[in-house]
């Protein structure tokens, strides 16, 4: 009878909560290079980097949410601009069971840590063949982003009036 108990008690496989990565793309790749060939020739000091990304959800079906990364990144020699690099980069991912509480952290946090690294990669690969070192991206503490979204979107909320919490995948970039 222990046995049957203990049978009984375990979830069903179709309920258990999952999260699948279906597939990854680049959806637009930009890469100016406007100073080349002269801008690899030339030496000077260090040049400035200023890098961007935010984070964006989109939900294809019941189970299924594209979460793209918008990276930019430029880097400037004193006035002149070096490169100019925009990527957006996205992962399908299945979700199934997750319950609403969590849905926003996995799509808006755990999800783009996981194709973040390609991501980066891609930005690597492409300021090298533009003549440039590799630009290897820092880590990206993606909570702290999501924490940043949702105190910008309750401090809209608060000056519109409304207290109402914003579904899941309305959270701003």
């Amino acid at each position: 009878m222990a046995d049957e108990n203990q049978g009984a008690a375990a979830p069903e496989s179709g309920a258990a909560p999952s999260m699948n990565l279906v597939g990854q793309y680049v959806r637009d790749l930009s890469f100016e290079n406007p100073g080349a060939p002269g801008s690899i020739m030339a030496g000077g000091g260090n040049p400035a980097f200023n890098v961007s990304i935010s984070v964006g959800v989109k939900k294809q079906a019941d189970d299924l949410y594209a979460v793209e990364l918008n990276l930019k990144a430029k880097a400037n020699r004193e006035e002149t601009l070096l490169f100019n690099v925009e990527l957006v980069y996205g992962g399908v991912f299945r979700l199934k069971n997750i319950p609403e509480a969590q849905l926003s952290g996995l799509l808006m946090v755990e999800c783009p840590r996981l194709i973040f690294p390609f991501a980066r990669q891609v930005l690597a690969n492409v300021t090298q063949q533009g003549g440039f070192p590799p630009l290897m991206m820092e880590p990206v503490d993606f909570m702290a982003i999501y924490r940043q979204n949702l105190a910008a979107l309750a401090a809209k909320q608060q000056a519109e009036g409304g207290a109402a919490a914003a579904p899941a995948t309305d959270l701003p970039n």
